[in-house]
């Protein structure tokens, strides 16, 4: 869906929200130089820039998360506020859809959604009928058809980030900041998204929209600001600029996304990677996607793309592989040599590297050092990773050059990286093992078109390395980026394949979601 990005009536008044000469400082760098933003009544203004360019820090000081140093808000008619906490934002009338889940897991999803604001009876108690009612209407707006009751743990990533999104609409805000909300989101989620969006922009709010798909600017934004290492870039229509022009100021350096034909030449190299009929456990027979008969092939020196709709079973057979999830049959050889993986332990000493798509929550120890996340790997070699040990350090900084790492030093919590330094740092865990097959699964989801390219690079010389690499991408561009070769999943099976020269994103398409 593609929203107008003519410029709204609003916009010939007042803002509905300034920000002048905002400045912010965390220890030992400055964050925000003097930034200037507005939103206008009806209007989507997208933020960009690389990561670590301030774009949350900006919107954390209006949501109340991180006080401001100097600058001046004003905010739907009052001038030079003050927002203290998150409840103070709330009740200018902001809401925020953290890139990050904010909600809990243990609660249900109309629990998380009316937290500290359930709808009450006249003895005081809740008034479940209320709640569940009022739950409905929301999920029914962004899409989401679950049950008001059911734990919020039990849902997949992406159907959590919608019902966090149920819950920024829920508060009625004038002004509603979406940081990265799609980059969980399949395609049928990013619609309804638009959708909800085209009707809150109708309605006068203002909307902030933050994202890395820079094609999403160009579909529902009017206006675009761009920010780069804290500093404002400038402002522009949206109908009066490029990618080329947008991706210049983000980086200040040319960029080639897409690798060109000819250096895609078919990889021909010897079979590393060789499975033989793999089919799911008796267990999940009955569930989506249930993995059935499953062969294929990866060679050394290739990235093999698997591509596929939300639920199509990548992932499920990505943690097969890795001894995640067991599995009633199936031959699995490396270099030649049968392998027996039961645990994620085996799969590792058979050769195996796997990166998850949610780096936070299965990839990083995040309130540890670099060092520390990138020696864990190998601990039997580098020892207790509490200890100080000058070989981890040595080793740290080697992956920290190489890769190009944006931190203060190999003793820097991984916690404060930005997304895609982040994201280094899990390959650099994996590169330290040196696995005869690596599996990375959405390796740039939430990371800049910077750091993408850069990530891109280090799977291609990993690959030619001797390597066979497999990526699991829900990004279109970039699986027609890297692929030597795309193996496309519907419905736990492998129902084509295409080559990497060949192939488009209408024939990736078509097959991911037409039953033959």
């Amino acid at each position: 869906m593609t929203l107008s990005s003519s410029q709204p009536a609003s916009l010939l008044s007042q803002p509905l929200l300034q920000m002048r000469e905002i400045h912010e400082r965390f220890p030992g760098v400055h964050v925000l130089k003097g930034v200037n933003f507005d939103v206008y009544e009806g209007e989507v203004h997208a933020l960009i820039g690389e990561n670590g360019a301030g774009k949350s820090t900006l919107m954390h000081i209006l949501a109340g998360v991180c006080g401001l140093e100097s600058g001046r808000i004003d905010f739907g008619g009052r001038s030079d506020i003050i927002i203290p906490d998150g409840h103070s934002s709330q009740q200018l009338g902001i809401a925020i859809v953290f890139q990050e889940r904010s909600l809990f897991g243990t609660l249900s999803v109309a629990e998380n959604i009316f937290a500290a604001r359930q709808p009450a009876n006249r003895l005081g108690k809740i008034d479940r009928k209320k709640l569940s009612a009022q739950t409905r209407a929301l999920l029914t707006r962004v899409g989401l058809d679950v049950e008001p009751r059911t734990p919020l743990s039990e849902l997949p990533p992406a159907q959590q980030h919608m019902a966090e999104i149920a819950k920024a609409l829920s508060l009625n805000a004038r002004l509603i900041i979406f940081d990265e909300p799609t980059a969980a989101l399949t395609e049928t989620e990013t619609r309804a998204l638009f959708k909800v969006i085209g009707q809150l922009k109708q309605a006068g709010v203002g909307i902030v929209y933050i994202s890395h798909r820079l094609e999403e600017i160009f579909q529902i934004a009017n206006r675009v600001t761009v920010l780069k290492d804290g500093a404002w870039q400038g402002t522009f229509q949206v109908s009066e600029t490029n990618t080329d022009d947008l991706i210049a100021r983000m980086v200040g350096r040319e960029l080639s996304l897409h690798r060109r034909r000819e250096d895609v030449a078919t990889v021909r190299g010897r079979v590393i990677l060789d499975v033989r009929n793999l089919t799911d456990a008796e267990q999940f027979r009955g569930s989506r996607p249930f993995l059935q008969n499953i062969s294929l092939q990866a060679r050394a020196g290739e990235i093999a793309v698997f591509a596929g709709l939300a639920g199509a079973g990548r992932t499920e057979l990505a943690l097969s592989l890795f001894g995640v999830r067991p599995r009633a049959s199936g031959d699995v050889y490396i270099d030649g040599r049968q392998v027996f993986i039961r645990s994620p332990a085996d799969a590792i000493a058979a050769g195996f590297g796997y990166t998850s798509e949610d780096r936070k929550e299965a990839g990083l120890f995040l309130d540890q050092t670099i060092t520390q996340n990138i020696v864990s790997s190998r601990l039997n070699e580098f020892g207790a990773w509490w200890l100080d040990d000058r070989r981890g350090e040595q080793m740290a900084e080697q992956f920290r050059r190489k890769l190009s790492v944006n931190c203060q030093g190999v003793r820097q919590v991984v916690q404060t990286l930005s997304g895609g330094n982040q994201q280094k740092i899990v390959l650099a865990k994996w590169l330290l093992v040196n696995p005869r097959v690596l599996v990375v699964d959405e390796p740039t989801r939430g990371i800049d078109v910077g750091a993408k390219a850069e990530v891109h690079t280090l799977l291609r010389e990993f690959a030619s390395g001797g390597a066979a690499v497999i990526v699991i991408s829900s990004d279109l561009p970039e699986v027609l980026a890297i692929a030597d070769r795309i193996l496309v999943m519907r419905e736990g099976r492998i129902v084509g394949e295409v080559a990497g020269s060949e192939a488009t994103e209408e024939k990736i398409m078509r097959l991911a979601a037409i039953s033959v």
